[in-house]
């Protein structure tokens, strides 16, 4: 079911308080060998798991999340990005709020995971602060006139022990000082419908191009201006001989405010690594009009959420699937991986 709009000035959350749009259901998260892959790309730009010297955080073993809590006050609101985790790591990416809904800046970030009980504790697992910015000539007027539009975004890779309802917690830096934030349960494994995932063969579907639309690319882009070269090539046309980005997004009609600048980033990515590899972005909504409905396209795949990128390989196997918000960094290193499988 469509998502509705959220009066300006709210909290930009959506599953679990998370920045994603949640309709309904959960997704599965990243392979964990490439995203370790991808951690190991990330180390030799920035350090794998921050974007500065992390501060010395306590190992969680042996722990209880109570006793991690105890004698912190709780001065930051974890929002995750995404609505879907699985056992074992998990790419797990989030923001930082006040209670009055305005982001925290803090200078270093670790997670820690536990069972619903707080029992079992893992961790620390530093985040790295992956920014949302763009170029100039790839920032769109959608991110430039929207004052809540995502800036950045932290990223980790947790671990979970099983399925089933689990705790996560952040420790960080904020102010020169120690704070913890909310408890998040997040639903490890989730059943029901869910998006094609990771090793298995991406779903033949069908997306408008700016030709099928007669050239007025507003029709199936929400963007401002669209991003027509995003457009340029039928999903069908090119999967199964050429990597391919798939992003689901619409960056007009987006609550969590994510939408904007990850279309931004594909067109940024793809004006570096386009050669030989499609960029696609597909909307959302039929006709993009939230009350007409889900496209075609989302149904196939099985979206709860929004945004959504899927990277697939030149035989059509999807290799990466990412939920949620995502850096050029991150997607560029996802690039250049998939594109690298002959």
């Amino acid at each position: 079911m469509p998502v509705a709009r959220p009066p300006s000035g709210a909290p930009r959350l959506g599953p679990g308080g998370g920045l994603g749009d949640q309709r309904k259901g959960r997704l599965t998260a990243a392979v964990p060998v490439l995203a370790a892959a991808l951690c190991a790309l990330a180390a030799a730009v920035a350090g794998c798991g921050s974007s500065s010297k992390p501060a010395p955080y306590p190992p969680g073993a042996g722990k209880t999340i109570d006793q991690l809590r105890k004698g912190l006050p709780e001065q930051a609101v974890l929002a995750p990005s995404g609505a879907f985790v699985e056992p074992g790591k998990s790419r797990f990416a989030f923001a930082l709020f006040d209670r009055s809904h305005r982001l925290v800046n803090a200078s270093s970030v670790a997670l820690y995971t536990a069972d619903a009980q707080g029992n079992g504790v893992q961790g620390p697992f530093p985040a790295a602060n992956e920014s949302l910015a763009v170029r100039p000539p790839f920032q769109s007027k959608t991110v430039a006139q929207d004052p809540d539009a995502a800036h950045s975004v932290w990223v980790t890779h947790v671990s979970f022990s099983g399925t089933g309802t689990h705790q996560v917690m952040g420790l960080a830096q904020l102010g020169g000082k120690r704070v913890v934030t909310t408890l998040d349960q997040v639903d490890v494994g989730a059943t029901g419908a869910a998006p094609p995932g990771v090793g298995q063969k991406a779903p033949l579907i069908h997306t408008p191009t700016v030709a099928s639309v007669g050239g007025n690319a507003s029709k199936i882009d929400t963007r401002d201006p669209p991003a027509g070269d995003l457009q340029a090539a039928d999903f069908a046309s090119v999967l199964g001989r050429k990597p391919v980005v798939l992003m689901f997004a619409t960056p007009a009609l987006c609550q969590s405010r994510v939408c904007g600048p990850v279309v931004d980033i594909e067109d940024q990515v793809k004006s570096q690594l386009g050669d030989g590899t499609a960029f696609i972005h597909m909307e959302i909504y039929n006709q993009n009009n939230p009350s007409k409905g889900l496209r075609p396209q989302v149904n196939a795949y099985h979206l709860p959420t929004e945004p959504w990128t899927f990277l697939i390989d030149r035989h059509g196997i999807i290799r990466e699937r990412i939920e949620g918000a995502l850096s050029a960094h991150e997607l560029a290193a996802a690039v250049r991986l998939v594109a690298a499988i002959k």
